[in-house]
């Protein structure tokens, strides 16, 4: 799938070094920042949702001392 981007000057500028000094593409480490990225922009963005959500009132919250509890823990 072709995807357009527009990247800073500078940010286009230290990409160009890095594929000229490893011989490498430009869309080779762009490919490689978007995959090795992405988990952490899921983790951050979902993760963000549900906390608006909770701040809310809009999910449901559980005390450390019911999760204990309910996994049998201070059994």
């Amino acid at each position: 799938m072709a995807t357009s981007i527009r990247l800073a000057a500078e940010t286009e500028q230290r990409l160009d070094f890095l594929a000229a000094q490893t011989g490498r593409t430009k869309a080779f480490y762009l490919r490689e920042l978007i995959e090795r990225g992405i988990e952490e922009m899921e983790d951050y963005y979902l993760a963000a949702d549900v906390l608006e959500r909770v701040r809310k009132g809009e999910e449901k919250v559980y005390s450390t001392q019911q999760v204990r509890k309910d996994l049998g823990l201070d059994d």
